[in-house]
């Protein structure tokens, strides 16, 4: 691969009159990327997509052909991710050069208008602000309702005092993403146009306002200008409307649209027009002459108002301040794109409803934490630090300190008492410019940033061996993947403003602060993260004052539950005896708060719930009750839950939600019951060593549990596994091992009928063929009266070492020692590798209660798309497994939804022909483990680069060889189907967004398949469902138990699949068992005519040219007329391309 080191050059200063001392003068010329100068290397053409960043793979690929490992200073991480964050950062480093060359004419130009605006006298406000409508047509973008006739002060326009380029290009801290790149130009407004009191009662930001519309009138009004001019709020505030200038296509000069980049005008004004001691975050700057109206007023964030302020005069300070520590701190600039894209890919900005935090608020809090912040005034970060530990260590930062509870006050500037900063938001408060940075942030969003943060830190302090990834590829900000629970509030009419007015979005912020406050105390420790937004208002055209209330969006809220606690019925209040605090619990509650007398003796307040007869869940209940009391009736009749009906597509959905393991409740018991009994047995030969389970019902991880089978199809037994104590009586031979195994199944059998009234028992036999004579030849079936059946199967591990004696035997021909390992292969599955697996997914059900459903459901999902008879049960469990024991960039699912939605996302960006798949099945696997996986990987597929035996490498923690549960099966033209549905799956959820249907996941097109074989439902063994049962201890209806274990239709595909399988790939659904498609394989289509093709076949004529011989191709009417006489009843009809 050839590198070349990217060329940058400086923007031109005759834009940038800020005063920048001469170290950051020199840093203007350097790179962004730091002080490595390896690191700033790329591929000429490198270009990034979109902000998805789907080159992860190619990342990931190409790194690992770097041979010269890069630099770097970091101690807590790799090479390899040295080498990714390099790339990356190359990566999403925008073009400096072309964009500066592209939009410089454009910036001059904007300069040259603006510095050449006439001035306008000064005039009362009301007077002025009518005079430049009715002479431009341009509206003022008031940050209220506006000025009224009564007001006195003047406004005028003069000259800006400067007019620079700010902001992060200025910095070359910008990241490309799929929206156009922003470039500030900040116009400083001249400090005559103010007085001192101008900072009262939106005096000021009715003197910008104007400022802004005389500005947006004469770029208008310049007729050889050909740009685009709209408003926009900056930071989603009404206070702050700014200039949007977007390209018109024209091929003209003024033509920047190859840029791909848009203009923003933002005012600012000097530092010393306000004093910092009348706009601090405790003062009032917006008092009332009267209170008539205070009751129906909504509360003014005078903060927020003050800091607002504050910002706007001090943009040309933070600008120095950054420039400065850009010089002086090698990592800083790269430290400050990697933490962009890291908040880019939370979703988080510097915008109100993007959390209030973006990269200005970033670069500024690393910038301060560098001069400060650490004990006795000392800088908290180190300069010295390289980027990627200062992007960790603010991550620490983030994560050890609640600044809502203890705010950090920065700088050599005034001391100010913490216990001044009486607010619930966060504060880090820079005492020389005397602005509290994150202003903007809400409390719900400062704790979902530490909440990613902790979760970001946990992934990078792990073994795991893909952090890069997580942290800086994968996108994090949809609803529908990130949160448990999602509700929709539209904004009810009355509490939508009249007219066109901003104050929307003031009334907006009120009701999410009020609806965060009320379900934070009525859900408690329900849920771990409630995150409400709304989505800001987009550009509007300059002739309005503000932009129509039809674009204002509803509320979406956003709820990471607990799992353990989500479904409890009993919530416990305070005790009686503290009466303020049981007065405000009876006030929260209303009617449904009762006083209840505990089993330990305690007499508290409490709440009860309950599923039964209603259609919701205890939360959802919850969270209906509690808008309906602390809002209105037409406030909770329009809230939806988006997207809650993955629930309902499992059997006994209901119980799923709250308790998903009791509906397993009967076949565990049964299981423990047999369990007992067999141990308690008097009379075996030997003693019992180990009873273990070894099927999906016994893991809480089958689609159908085996207590309701009777009603879905034949009933089928739960595999279970006997191992006896050792003993030298034990035969050294495999065919007489088999037999005692028989003889000791018939004893057991036996016992139990004598030991169990009722219990009945029989001996089967399997895999009697010839070519079979060394697997397993038999198992017992046991039927418990009122139970579901069990087969049992006895483990011997002296047939382990036989089969590997006789592999070692070089004396036997090739055959005979393939025959042997496939028949250790096959022991080890069923016998060692199948009852661990069993084990480790019970275990992993008990500690993720989400997880026994989205295992079902991706079951269900699997065989609704006919690919469960080739994936089996243990492959998908470690899929659906992957994304709870792993689940960064998220912290583990808490709902079916989620995990379901997640783990098809996985499977969707999986490159399984290149990547293994790693699953921990209980602590995390060592790198040392990993690394000895991955070669293996790597050696599987240079054995077998076509992937015919091994298309999809799952290893796990108790299976490092990965190929237990892939080996032949699923094919590679399975597995791609397999993922290109999962593909089809989340472009459908992107699609449909909060409209997603569930079900629309679950229907599978027969029209891909070349045939397609309906069973007759005779011969599924459905019977009709019966009444439930009043009470749940009464014995369940029993079918026919002379046909448990009978299964036609997978007896049916076997058969199929022995005969033709070499040139007919076969579907079906395991579960419901009504279709079985098919596909022919390509290369029978038409191949040249010899004997023993192999398959029937019909000529299609000759080949052209000399030598040519006959063609034949597959007979597939004589094909499809066999396989209807091979089921004979159990078909009902075939349908194939073509006729049917």
């Amino acid at each position: 691969m050839s590198i070349h080191t990217l060329k940058r050059r400086k923007l031109d200063h005759s834009l940038q009159n800020v005063d920048i001392d001469e170290e950051a003068e020199s840093e203007y010329e350097s790179s962004v990327l730091g002080s490595d100068p390896e690191i700033i290397t790329a591929s000429e053409n490198s270009s990034m997509k979109d902000a998805t960043f789907q080159k992860a793979a190619h990342l990931r690929k190409t790194s690992r052909s770097w041979t010269k490992p890069m630099p770097t200073k970091d101690m807590y991480t790799s090479d390899m991710f040295q080498i990714q964050l390099g790339e990356l950062l190359a990566e999403v480093h925008p073009n400096y050069e072309k964009i500066t060359v592209r939009v410089e004419k454009t910036l001059r130009r904007l300069k040259q208008i603006i510095e050449n605006i006439p001035a306008r006298d000064p005039q009362p406000i009301y007077k002025a602000a009518k005079s430049l409508q009715d002479d431009t047509g341009i509206a003022i973008a008031w940050p209220d309702s506006g000025p009224t006739p009564d007001l006195q002060y003047s406004v005028a326009f003069a000259k800006p005092d400067d007019i620079n380029v700010v902001g992060s290009f200025v910095l070359k801290t910008s990241v490309k993403h799929e929206e156009p790149l922003v470039i500030d130009m900040a116009v400083t407004m001249p400090s005559s146009l103010f007085q001192d009191k101008d900072y009262l009662n939106y005096r000021y930001f009715h003197k910008r306002a104007y400022y802004l519309a005389c500005i947006a009138s004469s770029i208008n009004a310049v007729t050889d200008f050909k740009v685009h001019v709209q408003y926009q709020y900056q930071n989603d505030s009404p206070l702050q409307p700014v200039l949007l200038i977007s390209p018109v296509p024209n091929g003209g000069e003024d033509d920047f649209s190859s840029s791909k980049c848009r203009i923003r005008i933002i005012l600012a004004i000097n530092s010393v027009v306000f004093e910092i001691e009348r706009t601090l975050p405790w003062k009032n700057s917006i008092r009332s002459k009267s209170s008539d109206n205070s009751s129906t007023s909504l509360p003014l964030l005078t903060p927020v108002y003050n800091a607002t302020l504050r910002a706007e005069s001090s943009i040309a300070s933070y600008l120095k301040l950054l420039h400065g520590t850009k010089a002086k701190a090698g990592g800083f600039s790269a430290a400050c794109v990697l933490g962009n894209v890291w908040l880019r890919q939370r979703g988080f900005g510097t915008g109100l409803w993007k959390g209030g935090f973006g990269g200005f608020e970033l670069e500024s809090t690393i910038a301060l934490l560098l001069q400060s912040g650490g004990p006795k005034g000392r800088p908290l970060l180190s300069g010295g630090y390289s980027s990627s530990q200062m992007f960790k260590a603010f991550l620490q930062f983030l994560t050890s300190l609640d600044l809502t509870k203890t705010p950090l006050i920065l700088g050599g500037g005034n001391s100010y008492d913490k216990k001044a900063f009486k607010t619930n938001v966060p504060v880090l408060f820079d005492t020389i410019r005397g602005l509290n940075i994150l202003y903007k942030m809400s409390s719900w969003s400062y704790k979902k940033l530490r909440h990613e943060a902790r979760n970001t830190l946990e992934l990078l302090n792990s073994t795991l061996p893909d952090r890069f990834v997580p942290t800086f590829i994968s996108k994090v900000d949809d609803a529908l993947y990130e949160y448990d629970t999602v509700i929709l509030l539209p904004v009810a009419t009355s509490l939508r403003p009249k007219g066109h007015t901003v104050n929307a979005t003031d009334r907006l912020l009120h009701h999410c602060t009020k609806l965060y406050t009320v379900l934070s105390t009525g859900l408690g420790d329900r849920v771990r993260l409630i995150y409400p937004k709304a989505l800001a208002f987009p550009p509007w055209t300059i002739k309005l004052s503000s932009p129509e209330l039809a674009d204002m969006q509803d509320i979406e809220i956003g709820i990471l539950v607990n799992p353990n606690e989500a479904g409890r019925a009993v919530d416990r209040g305070p005790p009686a005896e503290d009466k303020m605090a049981a007065v405000a619990f009876q006030k929260f509650w209303g009617e449904r708060a009762e006083l209840r007398r505990f089993q330990d003796g305690s007499i508290l307040e409490s709440l009860t719930w309950t599923e039964t007869g209603q259609s919701r869940s205890i939360l959802q209940q919850t969270v209906l009750y509690i808008i309906n009391r602390h809002f209105d009736v037409e406030a909770a009749k329009i809230l939806q839950f988006i997207a809650d009906d993955f629930d309902n597509l499992l059997p006994d959905s209901r119980a799923s939600i709250t308790t998903p393991l009791a509906i397993f409740r009967p076949s565990m018991e049964a299981f423990g019951a047999l369990a007992k009994h067999i141990r308690e047995l008097e009379g075996l030969p030997l003693q019992i060593r180990q009873i273990s389970a070894s099927c999906a019902d016994l893991c809480y991880s089958s689609i159908i549990p085996s207590a309701q089978k009777g009603t879905h199809g034949h009933e089928q037994p739960m595999e279970i596994t006997v191992q006896f104590e050792g003993s030298n009586r034990w035969p050294e031979d495999i065919t007489a091992i088999q037999t005692t195994k028989i003889a000791f199944s018939l004893k057991l059998g036996e016992l139990l009928e004598e030991a169990i009234p009722g219990l009945i028992t029989r001996l089967g036999l399997e895999n009697q063929s010839p070519s079979q004579n060394l697997l397993n030849a038999s198992f017992l079936d046991i039927l418990p009266p009122n139970q579901a059946a069990f087969r049992l199967r006895i483990h011997h591990e002296l047939e382990l070492s036989l089969l590997s004696r006789r592999l070692q035997d070089k004396s036997l021909d090739a055959h005979s020692r393939e025959t042997a390992a496939s028949a250790i292969a096959a022991h080890k599955r069923t016998f060692v590798h199948l009852p661990a697996h069993t084990q480790a997914i019970t275990t992993l059900c008990t500690r993720f209660p989400a997880l026994s459903p989205s295992i079902r459901l991706l079951k269900h999902w699997c065989a609704s798309h006919l690919l469960l008879g080739h994936m089996s049960d243990p492959l998908i469990e470690l899929l659906a497994v992957h994304t709870f024991t792993t689940p960064y960039p998220y912290t583990p699912s808490g709902s079916v939804r989620i995990a379901f939605l997640r783990t098809l996302a996985f499977i969707a960006h999986w490159d399984w022909r290149a990547e293994p798949l790693l699953v921990s099945l209980g602590t995390a696997m060592p790198p040392t483990e990993v690394d000895a996986i991955t070669t293996r990987f790597d050696a599987w597929r240079q054995i077998d680069p076509a992937l015919n035996r091994v298309a999809l490498f799952a290893a796990s923690s108790l299976d490092p060889s990965g190929i237990v549960w892939t080996e032949r099966s699923p094919s590679k033209l399975v597995a791609a189907r397999f993922a290109n549905l999962a593909q089809a799956a989340c472009a459908l959820v992107k699609e449909q967004g909060r409209a997603l249907d569930a079900r629309a996941l679950f229907v599978s097109s027969l029209a891909d398949y070349d045939f397609v074989v309906h069973m007759h439902p005779k011969v599924l063994g459905r019977v009709e469902k019966k009444a439930k049962p009043v009470f749940k201890n009464l014995p369940v209806e029993e079918g026919d138990r002379a046909l448990v274990g009978y299964d036609p239709v997978q007896w049916f595909v076997e058969e199929l699949e022995r005969v033709y399988g070499a040139n007919v790939v076969f579907f079906y659904n395991k579960s419901v068992k009504d279709v079985v498609a098919g596909l022919w394989s390509p290369h029978v289509e038409e191949r040249a005519w010899k004997v023993g093709l192999g398959f029937s076949s019909i000529p299609k004529g000759k080949r052209e040219g000399e030598g040519g011989g006959a063609v034949v191709g597959i007979n597939k009417t004589g094909i499809l007329n066999d396989i209807a006489r091979l089921g004979g009843d159990m078909i009902a009809r075939i349908e194939f391309k073509g006729g049917s």
